[in-house]
């Protein structure tokens, strides 16, 4: 009953996107490891990020947004199909093979090395609508191909449904061009990026028909170096006040203001074209601030775990005419939401499909208070980090700046409830996000029922979802509490 008024919802709030008016552009854009408040506009004070700062001021900002996983390709993955990391069977970074070292207790799933081509993807939905699809940057969901990262000829974006892909690892370190030297460029000059030059090149193309563009950024993922040498001397006094190592953090400012930058190049291609109008524009991070760089309190965690720094990311939209101008939604949000919202924007039926997520169109016009409260899951049986464990911190905290031991985890979020299920010992823990976001005080003990409530919950949602647990490697069955 509730979900069938909340449709009806949906059908009279989408007549802003009526029949006679054609089908927007879309420009998502997805930043990798970029924390929940690198950005400005969220409080962060390691960079200034006009442009995305400007973006949210035109928009709408999401304070509860979060990733699907804490870790890229699941997330990614998810992103791209709507479904969860659990339910795809794509928890972990893709992987030919998995080493198991002998100190863990349980043995984690095989890596998924491929998103299945029979997976419904964003950019094969969008072409049903007759939407011009193009992808470029981080692919990051098929195994590498000649190298770290590269494109599956089999599995890669122009397999799943973008007619146009370009690969390139732009300006980032990844890339063998990174040979920039000191002094290169000028104050206020930045280095050539080819992955938002190509999406510009795409989007400045005429065509009767929308555009799709995925822009997937490799910034700030590391390494992290930045070339542009005034740019690091600009953030040393700021990075020396901040917490954490200043030299890292020097080049991390600087790293957050180049993606920056480049986004404000994209924002800039469309008012040249005449299309902010008529353009829907998303972006987002693929999962939380990396550990040793991201400024992630009073959040809990980092990338890697499920504490809300790992999992908690900026979203930003910006929709002219039908999304208000610097309005912020405080409701709990996923990265698999982002396929129903993109289908209905663009008018494409996904109601065959299989979808964890959904539409966030009426939380794009206002409408909160009908907004029904839901579960939200996220999955990681997995122990991380894969090389030097021994020697990772035993325990998880607020801005560490190294990285600790994540052992197989799962969590669910429900209201401001928030429970993490444990599966070495069968432990649960419970938080009160609207009075303890920094996951401080668990509540497990003094709440019993609420804690099987949801420890219950979690359980058959990933049952429903025919999730992979690690198993004890003596009996061979699946630790699932």
């Amino acid at each position: 009953m509730l979900r069938a008024l909340f449709v009806l919802l949906l059908i009279c709030l989408c007549q802003s996107v009526s029949a006679a008016e054609k089908s927007p552009n879309i420009v998502f854009i997805l930043a990798d490891d970029l924390g929940w408040k690198d950005l400005g506009c969220y409080g962060g004070t390691l960079a200034e990020t006009p442009h995305l700062d400007q973006l949210a001021s035109e928009g709408m900002k999401f304070t509860n947004a979060y990733s699907p996983a804490p870790i890229c390709s699941a997330s990614r993955a998810a992103i791209l199909t709507g479904k969860t990391p659990a339910r795809l069977h794509f928890e972990f970074v893709t992987k030919p093979a998995r080493v198991d070292p002998p100190f863990h207790e349980l043995l984690p799933p095989p890596y998924t090395r491929d998103l299945p081509l029979k997976e419904v993807t964003l950019g094969e939905m969008l072409r049903k609508a007759d939407y011009v699809t193009g992808f470029f940057g981080k692919w990051h969901v098929s195994e590498h191909y000649k190298g770290y990262l590269g494109w599956s000829p089999t599995h890669g974006p122009k397999q799943q449904g973008f007619q146009t892909a370009v690969e390139t690892f732009g300006s980032h370190p990844y890339a063998k061009q990174f040979d920039w030297k000191a002094g290169d460029f000028k104050p206020g000059e930045f280095p050539p990026d080819a992955v938002t030059d190509n999406a510009i090149a795409f989007l400045k193309q005429k065509r009767p028909e929308p555009f799709f563009l995925y822009l997937s950024y490799f910034h700030v993922h590391t390494p992290v170096r930045s070339p542009t040498d005034w740019l690091v001397e600009k953030y040393k006094e700021k990075a020396a006040a901040a917490p954490g190592d200043a030299k890292r953090r020097t080049h991390y400012s600087a790293f957050i203001e180049t993606l920056d930058h480049y986004v404000g190049q994209v924002l800039a291609a469309l008012d040249e074209r005449g299309l902010r109008e008529s353009t829907l524009i998303v972006f987002t991070s693929d999962n939380g601030g990396h550990p040793e760089y991201a400024d992630n309190a009073p959040l809990r965690g980092s990338k890697w775990n499920l504490y809300e720094a790992g999992i908690r990311v900026p979203l930003l939209v910006r929709w002219p005419q039908h999304v208000q101008a610097g309005s912020v939604c405080t409701k709990p949000v996923s990265g698999i939401d982002l396929f129903p919202t993109f289908c209905d924007v663009a008018r494409v039926d996904c109601s065959d499909l299989t979808l964890d997520g959904e539409s966030l169109l009426p939380l794009f016009h206002g409408a909160t208070a009908a907004w029904p409260e839901r579960a939200l899951t996220w999955h990681f049986p997995y122990y991380h980090p894969e090389k030097g464990y021994k020697k990772a911190k035993e325990t998880i905290g607020v801005n560490d700046f190294t990285v600790s031991k994540t052992r197989p985890v799962s969590a669910i979020r429900v209201g401001d409830s928030k429970l993490l299920q444990f599966y070495e010992v069968g432990k649960r823990e419970l938080y009160d996000l609207s009075n303890d976001p920094g996951e401080q005080h668990d509540l497990s003990n003094s709440q019993p029922e609420r804690t099987v409530q949801l420890g219950t919950q979690l359980k058959q949602m990933l049952l429903d979802m025919d999730a992979r647990y690690a198993t004890d490697p003596f009996t061979d069955q699946p630790k699932t509490n």
